[in-house]
């Protein structure tokens, strides 16, 4: 987990659902990603929390040019 400012204490949690909302994917497309192994995440009792550094490295990392 790789976090811009180096502390994982100034970095923020996200559920499952604010991913999903974040990228405007179903819930299940962020399920997938997760345990598909493309986005690392925590677990938490029953469930999962994305680091928001992680989500926006793999975002970056998704782009591609078309055309």
């Amino acid at each position: 987990m790789a976090t811009s400012s180096g502390d994982i204490n100034d970095s923020k949690f996200l559920t499952v659902a604010e991913v999903a909302a974040m990228m405007r994917v179903s819930k299940m497309t962020v399920y997938r990603l997760v345990h598909g192994g493309e986005l690392p995440a925590v677990r938490v009792g029953r469930s999962f929390r994305v680091l928001e550094s992680d989500v926006d490295e793999y975002l970056r990392k998704s782009f591609y040019s078309a055309g």
